[in-house]
């Protein structure tokens, strides 16, 4: 690529838009004229797309700050940005070209669990560290190298069941999408509810890309459920609620964030929408960490990431990793410098500048995101913060408390 291309690409990450950049995380840290190659893998297309871009224009942000800041290792960032169109097929072709051709050392971002779990032979076979959104249990690296920055989905259904339980509603049921985020937060939430010594009044799992969904609503209304915990997304749940709906039925869903938003209310109405609950991450809100990062993502992009937790995940993920880089340098692999950075005991840091500095005095560094307390575990999961919302009158209103009690 030529400097002038080169310039205009950097100009246009600046400015908070969406290309394909010159980027990708070095194989080693041997060669201190190399940049460190960066892979950003994000929705910006499908069922991800409410998060995608931005997630996408938050690596970007952190890596500008990163460079400016004088880059990790004796090196600058590049970042390499490609659209995995929330589709297994798209992520693998992407994936394989961040790594074969662009050469990076570590790819951010990925979100739906059918993606991730594609993308992680390749990444695994690569030694190329993950980072990723998703919850499925099958999105676990044999190799050590995958970060989840969400909980698995069986426990944010596990999470779901006692508050649910708490609204006093009794006769539980449960929708899947046939994949595996889908129907772990059903059987998560399953888990949960026999916990509280109760039983499920219906199961059902649901295929993909249906124009109705109309025998699998009668077959769950048929059990005279009071609350249904929905494992699925914003075009299949269009279906299922109108057609409860047009069956006459007000039943309580409980849903993902990712499958209600503004769209549905305007497909559906006020009426229809009004017993719809949702669960959702939420960030540190009061933190230092995410009101800087909100100031920054506002004046670079014009946006406010407030209601975007992933955002805020990306940009986690790029400083960690670029914190990472540091500590480890030449003396270990990067994915070991993820928990020595992110993980306690050390100073707590909220910024990637002051993280550098504490590492360059020679510290150990905790560093607490926008996103939450960022500590993995020994499989790369963190704990992260949730909330419970209702749409009411049209609107979405947060009605629970943040809670990681489980």
């Amino acid at each position: 690529m030529n400097r002038s291309r080169r310039q205009l690409v950097q100009h246009a990450s600046a400015l908070g838009l969406s290309m394909a950049l010159p980027t990708a995380f070095t194989r080693a840290f041997a060669q201190a004229a190399e940049t460190l190659r960066i892979g950003a893998l994000n929705p910006v297309t499908g069922a991800g797309s409410p998060y995608g871009s931005g997630m996408q224009k938050a690596i970007l942000l952190a890596a500008e700050e990163i460079n400016a800041a004088g880059g990790v290792a004796g090196r600058k960032l590049e970042v390499f940005a490609e659209d995995d169109q929330t589709a297994p097929e798209a992520g693998v072709l992407a994936a394989k070209k961040l790594i074969e051709v662009n050469k990076v050392r570590a790819i951010l971002g990925t979100w739906s669990s059918g993606v991730a779990a594609a993308v992680m032979p390749i990444t695994d076979a690569a030694g190329v560290l993950h980072a990723t959104n998703a919850g499925a249990s099958n999105v676990t690296s044999s190799k050590g190298l995958m970060f989840r920055y969400s909980a698995l989905s069986v426990r944010v259904g596990q999470v779901l069941a006692p508050m649910i339980a708490k609204r006093g509603q009794m006769r539980l049921a449960t929708m899947a999408f046939n994949n595996p985020s889908g129907r772990e937060i059903t059987s998560g939430a399953k888990a949960g509810w026999e916990k509280l010594g109760r039983k499920l009044v219906s199961e059902v799992v649901y295929e993909p890309n249906r124009p109705s969904y109309r025998s699998e609503v009668q077959q769950v209304l048929a059990a005279n459920p009071d609350a249904i915990v929905l494992g699925g997304y914003l075009p299949d749940f269009t279906i299922i609620l109108r057609e409860a709906r047009q069956a006459g039925s007000d039943v309580k869903f409980y849903a993902p964030a990712w499958a209600v938003n503004q769209k549905l209310i305007d497909a559906l109405g006020s009426a229809a929408t009004e017993n719809v609950f949702i669960h959702d991450y939420v960030a540190a809100l009061d933190s230092e960490a995410f009101k800087a990062f909100v100031a920054k993502f506002k004046k670079a992009t014009g946006l406010d990431p407030t209601e975007n937790y992933y955002a805020c995940c990306a940009y986690d993920m790029m400083v960690v990793v670029a914190l990472a880089a540091e500590a480890a340098a030449n003396k270990s692999p990067l994915a070991g410098g993820m928990r020595t950075v992110a993980n306690p005991p050390g100073l707590k840091v909220y910024d990637f500048a002051t993280g550098l500095k504490a590492l360059r005095d020679g510290d150990k560094i905790n560093y607490e995101g926008a996103s939450g307390p960022i500590d993995f575990d020994d499989l790369g999961n963190v704990r992260p913060l949730f909330k419970l919302s209702q749409i009411r009158n049209g609107k979405v209103e947060v009605i629970g408390n943040v809670f990681d009690d489980y």
